[in-house]
């Protein structure tokens, strides 16, 4: 099953970004570039939904929708 979770994205002085998440607690995930953090977030986030599974306090997820809203950043 896919859901949908929220991802807060910074960049740090240090010239890295940090992606943490409400909806997953203990989800950090920090990579070199955007696409790099997401995709390490993705993997963190896949073990802790894992691991919460299959205890009584998982957190309750927005399955994921046919239509949805997605922010693009384009450089121009």
């Amino acid at each position: 099953m896919e859901r949908v979770i929220t991802l807060h994205i910074e960049k740090l002085p240090e010239g890295v970004y940090l992606a943490t998440s409400d909806d997953v607690q203990g989800l950090v995930a920090q990579g070199r570039t955007i696409a790099e953090t997401l995709e390490i977030a993705r993997d963190v986030a896949r073990k802790l939904i894992e691991f919460h599974d299959g205890t009584s306090g998982a957190p309750q997820f927005v399955a994921a929708a046919d239509v949805f809203d997605y922010p693009l950043i384009v450089s121009a």
